[in-house]
């Protein structure tokens, strides 16, 4: 390992409902989920006796996220009320139990930003659900059989059964008004590319940073292109935002991401980051340099090993991303094999 490599801190994972404290007033908890990725980091940051816990992150809305929750507000959380609940972002993991944890709490203030809140709610209201030919139009184009649009428009309504609702009013963090937490003073970032806008809260003078899932230890955030946004360049927004976070986050930080170990040496770990995804682009290059190809044909040539439909449906999205940011770089483009789009290195 080289001394700028990501370091991914020895801890024990607490168990569901239980917690550990990873810096002074600062509590790391991980819930259940039923995905390949099999969990989820919360976090609670300690604002007195007064105040009581802000919360970061809900988790996902199923029964086994309440029963965790209800385990945790009984132990490591117990004695004091929730003060706030902060959400990073609208994927179900993150904001899923929102709705329920808030009604279970007495309603205490929800923080998101403008652009996650509104999109949950879309998302809530319907969004990708509906049998608005769009949908099927967008997979179908893409060279995905009738079978395999059918899985990919499904996993609209898996969102659906996985959320419980926001409310109809929240506060919106901006990024020049510092959220204090118990006496912490942290300032909002805004992760690209992997959602429109997702909230990291940086806590500069004792080197903390509140990830979500813009920086993970191990795996990579998955960057996805979806129907309502079909010639987006998620790639380069995720780029932007790595660039951005290495010019405002010291490398020294303690980063506390949304899935597997908190980790240091940040810097590191944006660079392996920016090479996956540039060894990615150089891959489907090489494949559409052989042939066009569609992104149906593209993903299990990327996506080696088999997959469940969650995971297709991601695979197929971030696929689409790489040639959708190729295009956007000039090294390919489309061309219209009857009905179905397929993508040529130029």
């Amino acid at each position: 390992m080289s001394r700028d490599a990501p370091h991914l801190l020895d801890l024990p994972p607490p168990a569901p409902g239980e917690a550990l404290e990873v810096a002074p007033g600062l509590l790391w908890m991980r819930f259940r989920l039923p995905f390949a990725l099999n969990h989820v980091n919360l976090y609670a940051v300690d604002e007195g006796e007064a105040e009581g816990w802000a919360l970061f992150d809900a988790g996902l809305g199923v029964e086994e996220t309440y029963a965790a929750w209800e385990a945790a507000l009984a132990g490591p959380l117990r004695g004091r009320r929730v003060s706030r609940l902060i959400v990073s972002h609208f994927h179900p993991d993150h904001v899923g139990a929102a709705g329920w944890l808030l009604r279970r709490l007495g309603n205490p203030p929800l923080h998101m930003t403008e652009t996650e809140y509104l999109f949950a709610r879309y998302m809530m209201a319907g969004g990708e659900t509906t049998e608005d030919p769009l949908y099927a139009g967008f997979y179908r184009r893409h060279g995905a059989t009738q079978e395999e649009t059918r899985i990919l428009i499904e996993r609209g309504h898996n969102y659906l059964r996985r959320v419980t609702g926001l409310p109809a009013a929240f506060h919106p963090l901006e990024r020049k008004v510092p959220l204090v937490l118990g006496g912490r003073s942290f300032r909002l970032l805004i992760g690209t590319g992997h959602a429109p806008a997702q909230a990291m809260l940086h806590c500069a003078e004792e080197g903390i940073l509140l990830a979500a899932d813009q920086v993970l230890g191990r795996i990579t955030p998955n960057i996805s292109v979806h129907a309502m946004e079909p010639e987006a360049d998620p790639v380069a927004r995720f780029l932007e935002s790595l660039e951005d976070l290495r010019g405002e986050v010291p490398d020294e930080t303690l980063v506390l991401p949304g899935h597997e170990q908190p980790l240091t040496r940040l810097h590191g770990r944006l660079e392996d980051l920016a090479a996956h995804h540039e060894a990615r682009c150089v891959v489907v290059r090489e494949f559409c340099g052989r042939e066009p190809l569609s992104v149906a044909e593209l993903t299990p040539l990327l996506f080696t090993r088999p997959l469940d439909p969650h995971q297709k449906s991601f695979a197929f999205a971030e696929a689409l991303a790489h040639v959708n940011h190729l295009v956007a770089r000039g090294e390919m483009a489309w061309v219209e094999k009857g009905e179905v789009w397929k993508a040529k290195a130029v």
